[in-house]
């Protein structure tokens, strides 16, 4: 969420039943999002997102960096969604979670298997930086750094 406000990589929030579930966190910061927009579907793709989506790179939007809570739910039907669509989806393994860690790895498998790119938030980073020579890698360095908190997937084979 950082790098996307650094590199002006347009970010499009969603929050699932924000009244029953409450509101994105205020340790992301997402004062930048296009949107924040709530809802009830599991997937992010209501009727404002897609519009959201329609406009984004001058209606040439070709893929997609997903990710977020319950991987096997909101995640996967999004992914689903959006692969239908035809976008390209690329999931940010690392920014993914669920209540079961089973849930969650058998939804990395189910996305593979409909096409989506397993990924790293790390991996999404340095191919949006391309080079050490891009003008905002002193700034995002720091960043790249900072040691994430363990996510459970260093031991699957399948990831």
């Amino acid at each position: 969420v950082q790098v996307s406000k650094i590199l002006n990589v347009p970010l499009v929030v969603t929050e699932q039943n924000p009244k029953g579930l409450g509101k994105t966190v205020a340790e992301l910061d997402i004062s930048h999002a296009r949107g924040v927009y709530p809802k009830t579907k599991f997937s992010m793709v209501v009727p404002e997102v897609a519009e959201e989506l329609e406009t984004l790179c001058d209606g040439m939007l070709e893929c997609v960096v997903l990710f977020g809570i319950e991987a096997h739910v909101c995640v996967e039907q999004t992914a689903a969604e959006l692969c239908f669509r035809g976008l390209q989806v690329h999931v940010a393994a690392d920014a993914c979670t669920s209540r079961s860690q089973e849930d969650r790895l058998l939804a990395f498998e189910r996305l593979r298997q409909i096409g989506c790119f397993i990924t790293t938030s790390e991996a999404v980073i340095f191919q949006l930086l391309g080079d050490k020579e891009h003008p905002n890698f002193a700034d995002i360095r720091p960043l790249i750094k900072t040691v994430s908190p363990y996510t459970g997937l260093a031991h699957t084979s399948k990831i």
